[in-house]
């Protein structure tokens, strides 16, 4: 009630409102002065004294309460002391009126101030709250929070469909049944700060396994610790990243089975002169032992007959070989800072599709650097430079190193080249891939380190129509 008594002592009445007290002064003085009651009317002063303790300065409703005080007096009938006595008292009560209604009105811009601050605050929060509830709501990942006893406190449309689609809201259910590492977490670590990430096995309501990632931490609240986590489903991935292994594995085995046979095939073709040089003698042409080596040979000459096929061409396809190279760049950045060697980049801009598969594209790339990491561990130079250039039918890119150099360029890419600190299949490997898409694994010689450069086919704007149009029809 007293707010809305003080509501009117807004600066829109400032000027009203003074003009008031003065004229409401005036008249108080001009009736004693001229009435000379028996009663005076100097407690009336009380209420302009508290219109002007609204809007002016303490000073000035000293001065005024004051001046009140004295007008009071100036017109009675009192003795002199009983006169002063009363004005002192007078004087006190005014001012005190006119402070208190000036220390009330300062309490209640603050309170109002406050109040209008808090609102805000409010606001936004309620904005910020929308904006995460939208955020949550069409977030493509599942999204929940739970509690320190495993209970599911928000779910999102998405987590409903990940663990318990066609099925009663996630939310109320135990995390245990869906997620049961989760619920390991809230309840062996309730008191540990978690900002971290893990895959394990996940299962929806139907049974169904699946792998999944889940991104969580853990925070405290006034009704206990909680947990909040970001899951989304690997299996896809898991599948793809296998049946990529698996593939480039037998892929890798065909090419070393090539290798071993041509070695073999070599090795046979020596030992097959020498047992017709042998037949000739007539000492072994009866002999069983002779003849059962010469069996052996020939069955020997037939598995060794082993050719390298190229890739299947489904495995190629147009591929951006900017973010192959990004990634790529991911991958060793890191390595090559430990090992003190300084990477340069010079890739150009609006590079081409390329005929290719990136999974092979990214075990060459890595195949090269870590060739080159290995040749320049003695150097006191260690750069590694990664560029590429346009050709009218073809990308190159070229690794060109400071390292130690080749001595021998001319059985580079031959299989098991001695002095490998490896198995001496790399290169080998990495050109047969590369071949395998109708690319090259080229070794450009230089004064200094060595440069490999890979030749890969770009593709016309038809080509890339052709398997933008593939791509879509298999999506």
């Amino acid at each position: 009630m007293m707010w809305d008594v003080l509501s009117f002592y807004v600066a829109a009445n400032r000027t009203k409102l003074l003009i008031i007290a003065a004229i409401s002064i005036t008249v108080i003085a001009i009736i004693d002065w001229v009435a000379k009651l028996y009663i005076s009317l100097g407690f009336l002063y009380l209420f302009p004294i508290m219109i002007v303790g609204g809007y002016l300065s303490r000073k000035e409703i000293i001065a005024v309460a004051l001046l009140c005080a004295f007008l009071q007096e100036a017109f009675s009938d009192l003795p002199g002391n009983e006169a002063l006595v009363r004005m002192i008292f007078s004087s006190a009560g005014f001012i005190g009126t006119g402070l208190f209604i000036s220390e009330v009105l300062r309490n209640r811009r603050i309170v109002l101030k406050h109040i209008e601050e808090l609102k805000n605050e409010v606001k936004l929060r309620q904005d910020a709250e929308e904006q995460l509830r939208f955020l949550v709501e069409s977030s493509p990942a599942a999204i929940i929070t739970i509690e320190s006893n495993g209970k599911i406190l928000l779910a999102n449309e998405a987590a409903q469909r990940l663990l318990a689609p066609q099925a009663p809201p996630l939310r109320g259910q135990t995390i245990s049944a869906y997620l049961p590492s989760l619920q390991t977490i809230v309840q062996t670590h309730p008191s540990r700060i978690f900002r971290t990430a893990l895959q394990c096995r996940g299962q929806r309501s139907d049974g169904e396994a699946f792998l999944a990632g889940i991104w969580f931490s853990t925070y405290a609240t006034i009704s206990g610790p909680r947990l909040a986590a970001v899951v989304v489903d690997l299996s896809e991935d898991l599948r793809n990243r296998e049946d990529l292994s698996l593939d480039y594995l037998l892929k890798n085995s065909r090419i070393l089975m090539s290798a071993v046979a041509h070695e073999v095939r070599n090795l046979c073709g020596a030992v097959l002169v020498v047992q017709k040089n042998l037949s000739r003698l007539r000492e072994l042409q009866d002999n069983e032992d002779f003849q059962a080596l010469s069996t052996l040979i020939q069955s020997l000459e037939k598995i060794s007959a082993l050719e390298l096929e190229p890739a299947a061409p489904e495995r190629s396809g147009a591929v951006e070989l900017t973010s192959v190279l990004d990634e790529v760049r991911v991958l060793i950045d890191s390595t090559c800072h430990e090992s003190k060697i300084e990477v340069e980049w010079h890739i150009q801009d609006f590079l081409p599709l390329v005929r290719a598969d990136r999974y092979g594209l990214l075990q060459v790339f890595l195949n090269l650097t870590r060739n080159s990491q290995r040749a320049m561990m003695a150097s006191e130079i260690k750069r590694l430079s990664v560029s590429t250039s346009r050709e009218p039918s073809s990308v190159v890119i070229r690794f060109e190193d400071t390292g130690t150099g080749i001595s021998s360029p001319e059985n580079l890419f031959r299989p098991f080249q001695r002095g490998s600190d490896s198995s001496g299949l790399g290169l080998y490997v990495s050109r047969a891939i590369m071949r395998g898409f109708g690319g090259d694994l080229l070794y450009e010689p230089k004064l200094r380190g060595c440069c490999f450069a890979i030749v890969l086919p770009s593709l016309s704007n038809g080509e890339e129509a052709i398997d933008a149009g593939i791509s879509e029809a298999a999506d």
